[in-house]
Formats: C-alpha cells, structure tokens, sequence
C-alpha cells in the first residue's frame, strides 16, 4: 500500500504537498477506512484552483515513469510550477509491503525528463544517482543484482532497468512496487472516459456491456441507483452491436443519456473491469451525481477491501462520520494537505457534525 506521498515544483505546487495515509487515529467507527494502519479510503475537498485535480496527476506520474500504461499526455503540459522558482519537480513515494518499507524519489525537468533518482529499501540506499552530472552510488543493487550489466548509462530510468534485467522473487518489494504502480488507476468522467494507468487501451469501454452477464448487471445497478429505464442491445444498420434504452422508441444510450448517468457507466465500466486495482483517484468522482447516488457509491467504493481509493469532491453531504471519519476527510489548500483530524484542535467524536464544523470555518488550512 501508498503510505506517504509528497510533490513539490509541479504545476501549482511550488511548495511540498505531503498526504501522509500512516497519520490516524484511534477511531472506532468505520473501520473500512482502514487497513493494515493506513488510510486505505480518502475524500479530498477544497476550493476551486487549489489543485485537487494536479495533486491526483502527481500522485500518478509515477505510471507514465515506471510503466507502458496509458496516460493522457495533454494533462501534463505545463509540468513545471509556473511561480519561476523550481528548475524541476520532486515526487517522493513511500510504499509498505508487508514488512518493507521502499522509498524512492525522483526529479524532472519541464520536459519531463529525469533528472535524479534516489531508491531507499528498510532505511538502506539502493542507489542514489545524479542524471545531470552521470554519478552517483549503486552499491546498494550491486547487493541484489552483483551479476547486473551496469549498462544503465544508455537508459532513462535506473529502476526500470533493474527491474527489467534483474531476477527477483514475486514478493521482493521492488517487484511488489512495479506491481502496484502497474495497477493504479485515475479516471473522471466529467467530458469523457479519461484515465491514467492500469490499462494500455480501454477498447473495450463501449463493448464490454454487450455482454449478457454485464448489461444485465449494469441495467439493476442503474434501477438502484433510481434509472427505471431498460436496456437493450441493437444491430444497427451498419452491422455494430450498441447500447439502447428499451422504449417504445429504442433510444441511443449515449447520444441521449443524461450527464449523470454516462457517468455512472463509466464508474461500473472501471469498477467491473478493474478488480484487481491498486489505487483508484477518482477526480470530482460525483460532479453529476444527486448526493444519495454520492453516497451510494461510497458504499460501494468502501467495500473494495484490497484497493486505496482516494475521491475529490465539494459535496459536503458526504462529510460524516456514518460514512468515513474524521482521519480519512482532507482538505487540500494552498499551502498543505491535511486530514480533518488534524485540522483543528478539537477532539473530534463520531457525534460531531462535520459537515456544519466545515461550513462553519473550523479547520484551519
């Protein structure tokens, strides 16, 4: 699991963001929200600009570093903080597996290319190396790998190529690292199905509900979220197999769905398709949702007990503690990243109104 995360130098962070998930508290109620010690399930608020969309991009450059999966580059443009004071961006990543720790930072440029990497395993520097200057310690790997062909001078990126040449175990913490990052995913569904990492493609995003088992699923997903229309598949003229509402007139399912529920099929697409996800950031996740539906999905996004899941929102409907608690709600403002409970100097209690607190000013940011 993602135990800390910081960025500092990209896009409007010119100061370090930390989101420290080990920082909780003793709380008894909705124990979901934790797993193994960490926050596992998290909603970030804050104010329109303050970067809850860049801090999930952050969190996420580490796909399009360390992996093939697809990124949506056009989201990364501007990469550096336009304040004039940063030469390159720094992410740093803490990760626990089992009982190991792994800590890896690494920089870059404004064209995104690497300037400093640094690897961290059980407080032990793997390696630390300067791409700027062509220096710095491997000793570390040559421990793990004495065999490695130091030939990592022509590549862009020293833990790739450690991991792509190197036989270690399923369960050696940089293979668990690769798998993790491997299997995050970000997805909004305010335009269209953007997303960032798990997959190479998603082809399949119009196709996967023709399948019996799936439109049968994804229509009583739609009934309970309060959608009474059917579903029906339809061969068009053209020979292609689409998705209709069932009416007397057969209606287009994407040409003439509302807002909200394009939306809550790209929610079931990714939560049907991906199961086995890592870490799910799901930006303004409810941007079109009635605040009941918000709800519901929270439900069911708790309910994923082996993945992270982080949502940005504004609805303060969801600030309860019948739903999460005061550890895993943050408020992301210009200077930090901080979890309500660490936000005031009251003790916060499972009878507080968080909501009314929040409206009312009372965490300080």
């Amino acid at each position: 699991m993602l135990k800390k995360f910081s960025v500092r130098g990209f896009k409007n962070f010119g100061k370090t963001i930390e989101m420290d998930l080990s920082n909780i508290r003793e709380y008894k109620f909705n124990p979901q929200c934790v797993t193994n010690g960490l926050i596992s399930k998290a909603i970030i608020y804050g104010k329109n600009s303050v970067g809850k969309t860049n801090f999930g991009l952050a969190l996420f450059d580490i796909v399009s570093h360390l992996t093939n999966k697809n990124i949506s580059p056009e989201l990364y443009d501007y990469y550096l903080c336009s304040d004039g004071k940063n030469d390159f961006a720094e992410f740093h990543y803490v990760f626990n597996f089992g009982e190991s720790v792994t800590d890896y930072t690494y920089r870059k440029d404004y064209a995104r290319n690497l300037l400093y990497e640094k690897l961290v395993l059980n407080g032990e520097i793997l390696y630390e190396y300067d791409y700027q200057n062509k220096q710095g310690d491997t000793k570390g790997i040559d421990k793990i790998a004495p065999t490695l062909n130091w030939a990592f001078q022509d590549t862009e990126c020293i833990l790739k190529y450690v991991i792509n040449n190197t036989v270690l175990p399923k369960t050696h913490p940089l293979r668990e690292m690769i798998k993790f990052v491997s299997n995050m995913l970000w997805f909004r569904n305010l335009d269209e199905n953007r997303y960032i990492g798990y997959k190479t493609n998603s082809k399949d995003y119009y196709d996967f509900i023709l399948e019996d088992k799936n439109l049968k699923e994804f229509e009583e997903f739609l009934h309970i979220t309060g959608i009474k229309e059917n579903l029906i598949i339809i061969r068009d003229t053209d020979g292609v197999n689409r998705l209709y509402f069932n009416t007397a007139v057969p209606l287009p399912f994407f040409r003439t769905a509302s807002s909200g529920t394009r939306a809550l099929y790209t929610f079931y697409y990714w939560y049907k398709t991906a199961s086995d996800v890592s870490l799910m950031y799901i930006d303004e996740f409810d941007a079109y949702y009635h605040y009941e539906l918000s709800e519901y999905i929270v439900k069911i996004l708790e309910k994923m007990t082996d993945t992270q899941v982080m949502i940005t929102s504004h609805n303060t409907n969801l600030l309860t503690n019948k739903i999460m608690r005061p550890d895993c709600y943050f408020i992301l403002s210009d200077n930090r990243l901080v979890s309500f409970a660490n936000a005031t100097n009251r003790e916060l209690r499972e009878g507080h109104n968080l909501e009314k607190l929040y409206m009312s000013g009372e965490f300080d940011v």
